[in-house]
């Protein structure tokens, strides 16, 4: 039998637990559209306790060299290094064929913490559009799951030139999502 002081792992826990709350109250506040505001039930999708529910990773404008760090002081995002990304309030600007990040959490080995994520996440993302498409439809954002055949696409959110949103699950069908956002471009 071996005796340890655990005093400073009892402390980094009580530092990350602090985080969490302090980053859930944050993405809680991110769904303040005007679709929530005229929605008055707590079982809504923009609820506090529906928005941070499963979220274990927040990526927001914590970012340096090609790291863009995880908030939630998980997994950190790697920025793709094709010049098409650069800071932004709150987070990250792609511009570009090919811009993006990756959040790699299903490439973390044997002793994977977010092993959930191959079978249940939650994904909350802002988006602002600067111009819309001259034709067809531009991803936004993406989930995809490894495997050793090539990727399989589990979801993917696209803007097209009809300012609509366009939603993909699974390799099935777009659907289209015609809903107009203020009339801005």
């Amino acid at each position: 039998m071996v005796s340890v002081r655990l005093t400073a792992q009892l402390q980094r826990v009580k530092e990350v637990l602090a985080t969490w709350k302090e980053v859930d109250e944050r993405v809680s506040k991110l769904c303040t559209t005007l679709l929530a505001a005229k929605v008055t039930s707590t079982g809504d999708a923009c609820s506090a306790e529906r928005v941070t529910s499963g979220l274990v990773g927040f990526l927001s404008g914590n970012f340096s060299g090609n790291t863009w760090r995880d908030e939630y002081l998980g997994v950190n995002a790697t920025v793709k290094e094709n010049g098409g990304a650069q800071k932004a309030d709150n987070g990250m600007k792609f511009t570009g064929r090919g811009a993006g990040a990756e959040w790699p959490v299903g490439r973390q080995g044997e002793n994977q913490p977010y092993h959930f994520a191959n079978y249940n996440f939650t994904l909350v993302a802002t988006v602002s559009i600067e111009g819309v498409p001259k034709s067809g439809s531009v991803p936004l954002i993406g989930a995809t799951l490894n495997v050793s055949e090539g990727e399989n696409k589990l979801m993917e959110l696209s803007y097209n030139n009809e300012k609509n949103w366009q939603f993909s699950c699974g390799g099935q069908n777009d659907r289209e999502v015609q809903q107009h956002f203020g009339g801005r471009e």
